[in-house]
């Protein structure tokens, strides 16, 4: 990764007095726009290595710096069995805690990673990024049996993603939070499906950027158990998944889905009640 600059072109400053509209009133909340990497990114004091220990380490430790650039470049890409098992046996250190047979593939992009916490048999398939940036103790909580596909990307950008036992993410799946995402027991979620609690900037405002605009967040992701996410499925800010739902092959889900329900098309509706079959 090349230094960060020491210093960045200035940004318009967000009215602090203005409002949602009228129509967002009451239904959401609405905070900075300023990510807490933007804002350490427009930081003109803090110098490049500072910038890139915030990055990469999330700490302004020498030590856990030279630990994670070593690890990273030493064993990341080794292949075949040798790799897998130094990896297993050596990456564990890195972690907030990290259970017994977890399987690192190669090129694991790792951010924060004492804000990671694994449970047992877990599989990180080759490629993956895990990006734990945040506040939070714990940001990327992954439970027991889970598999993250090849090429999948979890990334917090303040706020947290937890997985519970027996998930499986396919490949190039992108899971982003701002706020909360929270899947499962047993889900299922195909290739090529993005996820994103938050992401909402304002456009009430023509005077500045849409990206200067406050964010609007909707109260995140939660998928219940036992659900399946088929191919290119996108999931919005603010919706909740029942229990034993499935989600039609490149649905765009932006309201909340009824537990037991079967929803597909853009945007998504009800396609069948599973338990209406089986009474």
């Amino acid at each position: 990764m090349p230094p960060l600059p020491d210093t960045v072109p200035p940004t318009i400053t967000p009215d602090p007095t203005h409002r949602p509209s009228a129509e967002m009133a009451g239904k959401v909340s609405v905070v900075d726009a300023d990510s807490e990497v933007r804002k350490m990114m427009k930081d003109t004091e803090g110098s490049a290595l500072k910038k890139y220990m915030a990055l990469t380490v999330g700490k302004q430790s020498l030590f856990a710096l030279l630990k994670y650039e070593l690890l990273l470049g030493l064993f990341g890409s080794i292949p075949g069995a040798l790799g897998l098992v130094l990896r297993q046996k050596l990456y564990r250190h890195m972690f907030a805690a990290c259970g017994r047979k977890v399987v690192f593939g190669r090129n694991v992009t790792i951010r924060h990673p004492h804000r990671v916490r694994f449970g047992d048999n877990v599989i990180i398939d080759d490629n993956a990024v895990l990006d734990g940036k945040g506040e939070s103790e714990t940001t990327i909580e992954i439970g027991s049996d889970c598999i993250i596909g090849r090429n999948s990307i979890l990334s917090c950008k303040g706020g947290s993603i937890r997985l519970a036992d027996r998930v499986n993410i396919s490949v190039n799946c992108t899971l982003i939070s701002e706020t909360l995402l929270k899947i499962g027991e047993n889900v299922l979620i195909a290739g090529h499906c993005y996820l994103i609690a938050g992401g909402n900037h304002g456009l009430d405002r023509i005077d500045i950027p849409i990206l200067e605009q406050p964010l609007i967040e909707k109260g995140g992701i939660d998928i219940g158990e036992h659900c399946w996410l088929g191919a290119n499925v996108t999931v919005l800010d603010g919706v909740t998944v029942g229990r034993d739902s499935a989600i039609a092959a490149g649905a765009v889900v932006n309201k909340s889905v009824n537990e037991y329900s079967i929803v597909g098309g853009v945007p998504a509706k009800l396609l069948r009640d599973r338990k209406a079959k089986n009474t």
